[in-house]
């Protein structure tokens, strides 16, 4: 069964058994309206925030991400390695004897066993293994920003493809009509002609017109079929019915100004271009570790069996301790810190080249905005005025001031008119998610789904201090399980008012939940999904083996997102929007802030 057909079916359930509630309470209006309610819900189809919710939950190359950056999270515990001991042991076993004739006192058979534990401890290592620990912690920041950008992609995609449906749905529905236009058209110049009303030209101008009306309309099938396939690869079911969204994208900037302002705080790509350089930074100072002392204590522990003839067993134990000083490895390690530095300086200039393409990806978006809006003021006025030329166009044919080719012209106008708006609105809704996408408020919190949110630190946490272990966590759906309708009632009973107190509507807030707190009371949610007109159903539970999804739906969750220590660069959320950060390229102990409506 798909996400969709268990929203649907959750959704159905849900509003049944409150209009049996309410019912059974007198309260037969309201039930009755719930029943609509739900008809009406139903018959509505698939919304835009639908689509987006399911592309941001089964989305195959937004989990590639994800796993990607579990994996990238793998290397800190791999960088910690180096603080922590390393244990190895060895055994052997053998079986020795000899032989002489005559017989001497020195001929035996031996099976000598030895089993050796050997401890070895750093002490010092020139830094290397804290220089590789704020290197890891420097990537996994930045692979949290490239998720965050390929969540925006993915949302972005998802968008253009449900909009790509609509408007060729629309675009093909125009075309249909337009088919059955000409075809009475024709049939009315036949009988014309058969009065001697109009001539044979009149008539094989209205069959190429029905006939490139045909092709049209063939072209628009094809295309709402590419468009089809394609929603399908993103959001991860077939687009059956759609509908329109409005054209007022919430959470715009209110100019160009405005939107490069928060491009340059909050863009994934710009943030991923800095912790990337602070990873090249910690890499150099790594490198140029391999060129101090290093001291280790080492201890070893040893027991044989059957040594020899007048030995039974024997043990020792020995604890030393080794400094070692590179003098000179042949210039390979000067090599690779002269490389390093270079490497260091391409990802500062990364940076650079970051918040120049991120200017010109605002600026282009905004553009392109702009213009969507100016060209839909133009296509309504061009729409309302064909309209009218053509119906004084057909009068005027009636009484003979006109031809027919002029109604076929107008007629054909009209129908570029109503197509190029029918474009311009999805372009418009397009162009809007794309300043979003631009300016890095494309995200789940940004434009506030009622989804799960994905929790990439709760993967770090629990990976970052581990010792030992092979098995890895993976996402897994969870189907939701049977409800018991009597539970549901009793439940109905206690929190539903009575019929004389009136229901009062739920403000709309976010559902935050701790990553171990347990799901809210089924009811608490069915009423806020019930009378609350805004919202979406709920959605099916999906929970992590190790690391967590967590309720979202409202606005952005503050909290900081996990500076390591010892880092030099922290990213954390503000509410505050009029708030400005630096951005320190290539200096430690910089911070720069995000920040989310």
């Amino acid at each position: 069964m798909s996400l969709r057909d268990r929203l649907i079916r959750r959704r159905e359930f849900y509003f049944g058994q409150l209009c049996k509630a309410l019912a059974g309470a007198g309260g037969c209006i309201v039930a009755a309206a719930c029943a609509l309610l739900l008809s009406v819900s139903a018959a509505n189809g698939e919304s835009l925030r639908d689509a987006l919710i399911a592309a941001y939950q089964t989305n195959p190359g937004l989990d590639a991400e994800r796993a990607r950056l579990r994996a990238t999270d793998e290397n800190v515990p791999r960088a910690k390695s180096g603080y922590r001991p390393t244990v190895t042991g060895q055994g052997s076993i053998a079986s020795t004897g000899s032989k002489s004739d005559p017989a001497s006192p020195g001929d035996v058979n031996l099976n000598p066993t030895n089993w050796q534990l050997n401890v070895r401890q750093p002490v010092f290592d020139g830094f290397r293994t804290r220089n590789a620990v704020n290197a890891a912690e420097a990537g996994v920041r930045a692979g949290r920003a490239r998720l965050g950008d390929r969540e925006a992609t993915t949302l972005l995609d998802a968008a253009t493809a449900y909009m790509d449906v609509v408007r060729d749905m629309a675009i093909l529905k125009l075309r249909q009509r337009n088919v059955g236009v000409l075809s009475e058209e024709l049939q009315a110049a036949k009988e014309r002609r058969a009065v001697s009303e109009v001539t044979i030209t009149d008539v094989a101008q209205a069959r190429a017109r029905r006939a490139r009306a045909v092709s049209e309309a063939d072209l628009a099938k094809a295309n709402l079929r590419i468009s089809r396939a394609n929603f399908r690869r993103v959001v991860g079911h077939v687009a059956e019915t759609v509908v329109e969204p409005p054209l007022r994208v919430r959470g715009l900037p209110g100019s160009l100004d405005e939107a490069l302002q928060i491009a340059g705080q909050e863009s994934p790509r710009l943030i991923a271009a800095l912790y990337q350089e602070q990873e090249a930074r910690y890499a150099v100072d790594r490198v140029w570790g391999e060129l101090l002392p290093q001291i280790d204590v080492e201890a070893n522990y040893s027991h044989g069996t059957d040594v020899s003839r007048a030995i039974d067993s024997r043990s020792s134990a020995s604890i030393t301790g080794r400094l070692r000083i590179p003098f000179y490895q042949g210039g390979a390690v000067h090599a690779r810190v002269r490389q390093a530095k270079h490497t260091h300086v391409s990802r500062l200039q990364d940076i650079e080249q970051a918040r120049a393409d991120l200017e010109a990806n605002v600026t282009a978006a905004w553009s392109r905005l702009r213009a969507a809006r100016a060209q839909l003021k133009s296509d309504r006025v061009q729409v309302s005025a064909a309209s009218t030329a053509l119906n004084g166009v057909r009068e005027e044919e009636k009484v003979g001031q006109r031809t027919l080719l002029e109604v076929l012209n107008a007629s054909q106008e009209l129908l570029d008119a109503q197509v190029s708006l029918v474009a311009t609105r999805r372009d418009l809704i397009v162009a809007s998610y794309g300043v979003l996408a631009s300016i890095g408020r494309l995200t789940v919190e940004g434009i506030e789904l009622a989804t799960d949110v994905y929790v990439p630190e709760a993967h770090y946490e629990e990976v970052r201090r581990k010792w030992i272990g092979v098995t890895v966590t993976r996402a897994r759906q969870v189907e939701q399980e049977p409800i018991d309708e009597g539970m549901v009632e009793e439940e109905l009973a206690e929190v539903v008012p009575p019929p004389s107190s009136p229901v009062r509507r739920r403000s709309r807030r976010p559902l935050r939940a701790s990553l171990a707190a347990p799901e809210k009371p089924l009811l608490e949610r069915l009423i806020r999904h019930s009378f609350d007109a805004d919202s979406r159903p709920p959605s099916p539970p999906r929970t992590m083996d190790g690391y967590a999804w967590k309720r979202g739906g409202g606005k952005s969750i503050g909290g900081n997102s996990g500076a390591a220590s010892g880092a030099g660069v922290r990213l954390r959320r503000s509410a505050a929007p009029t708030t400005t950060g630096s951005v320190g390229a290539g200096v430690a102990g910089r911070e720069f802030r995000s920040f989310s409506d």
